[in-house]
């Protein structure tokens, strides 16, 4: 990932409490390219993501056809998911997307815009929007700042 992308993500995971801690798993894409069977390449990704979850992770898939959230939402879901216990997996698909398996192994899906964002981005904007979220129910002021 370029610098900006690394300093953008651990600029806000740095920012959350410890019992709020991000960590980021990277799965290495697929191939692609000029004449790459890109179903085996969703597939191949789909083994490891899933592979990566623990059987009592609370997975949320980021699909464009999930469910959007304003920040008051994501700030209520990120309630929820702190009072529910388990530790939260957020799945970012590569260029094609989730395969059907990851997305039927996910609990809730969440689409951050109709707009399509490279996958780089996504890590930036879910680390701030959390963090954001997270700064809404603690009465921090970078919410409204």
């Amino acid at each position: 990932m370029p610098a900006w992308v690394t300093t953008g993500y651990q600029e806000y995971a740095k920012r959350l409490p410890a019992d709020l801690k991000l960590e980021l798993l990277e799965i290495a894409p697929g191939h692609r390219g000029k004449g790459a069977d890109v179903k085996r390449a969703i597939e191949k990704e789909s083994k490891q993501i899933l592979a990566a979850l623990g059987k009592d992770e609370h997975v949320v898939a980021l699909d464009v056809e999930g469910k959007r959230w304003n920040t008051e939402q994501l700030a209520k879901t990120l309630s929820d998911w702190q009072m529910g216990g388990q530790n939260v997996a957020l799945l970012i698909g590569g260029p094609d997307g989730l395969s059907a398996e990851c997305l039927a192994r996910a609990k809730q899906r969440w689409s951050l815009s109709d707009l399509t964002f490279p996958h780089p981005l996504v890590r930036v904007i879910l680390s701030e929007q959390i963090y954001r979220a997270w700064s809404l129910l603690n009465n921090h002021p970078y919410h409204r700042a």
